[in-house]
């Protein structure tokens, strides 16, 4: 039996009418997430092509956007004890929808961080600084959970956003983390969790050395 909203759905015990009306509310919570990114985009996708058209670069190399499935949502309900309902869980489980913009340098991703959270209709509601404070593991990146109003055909909705920010040499190190504790199901082997915590170590100083390049650059400019 699968509950959500306040309706439970388990085959032969619910009105067909029931069924419907429980997915046709599920799909519009869905779609307001996928709205919400679209709206977020395209802020970004603006200010790309501005600074292509305007600057000497882009602060924006990268963008990647991830929706969560509602399996995935239902089983971060489950697990998480949120009830079962649209507001709960649109207020407790915040990265339903998510926005990671990737670099070339740590200044950069609090530049473009600025840019967004200064626009008067986007709201902040968290933020985690994890460049400033990296996690024990190594994992940097700066992290805002956001609201976007989505404007619907007869209402307008305030859906949450995460947003990840991280240089190139801290996204291909979460990316390379994430596959290793995929493969072995978190339970990863003491050996590669410090090599992994080295490894971050490296992408720090090379943040550190790409930055300075750049400020030398700029001097000679």
């Amino acid at each position: 039996m699968t509950e959500f909203d306040g309706a439970s759905v388990s085959d032969g015990q619910v009105p067909l009418q029931v069924i419907k009306n429980l997915q046709k509310r599920v799909a519009q919570f869905h779609l307001s997430y996928k709205f919400a990114i679209d709206e977020l985009t395209t802020k970004i996708e603006i200010l790309q092509e501005e600074f292509e058209n305007t600057h000497d670069y882009s602060p924006i190399e990268h963008v990647r956007t991830r929706l969560k499935t509602m399996d995935s949502i239902i089983e971060k309900v489950q697990r998480t004890g949120t009830p079962p309902d649209v507001d709960s869980v649109r207020a407790r489980i915040r990265d339903i929808a998510g926005v990671r913009i990737t670099c070339a340098f740590v200044a950069d991703a609090y530049w473009v961080a600025e840019m967004l959270t200064r626009q008067t209709d986007i709201d902040v509601l968290e933020v985690k600084d994890y460049i400033a404070h990296p996690k024990s593991n190594g994992y940097q990146s700066l992290h805002l959970i956001v609201t976007v109003p989505v404007f619907l055909s007869d209402h307008t909705e305030l859906v949450p956003v995460e947003i990840q920010l991280r240089t190139i040499a801290m996204d291909f190190w979460a990316s390379l983390e994430h596959k290793i504790y995929y493969k072995y199901d978190r339970d990863v082997p003491s050996e590669l969790v410090a090599e992994l915590t080295a490894a971050a170590d490296a992408a720090h100083a090379l943040d550190a050395k790409m930055a300075r390049l750049r400020d030398q650059i700029r001097g000679l400019g």
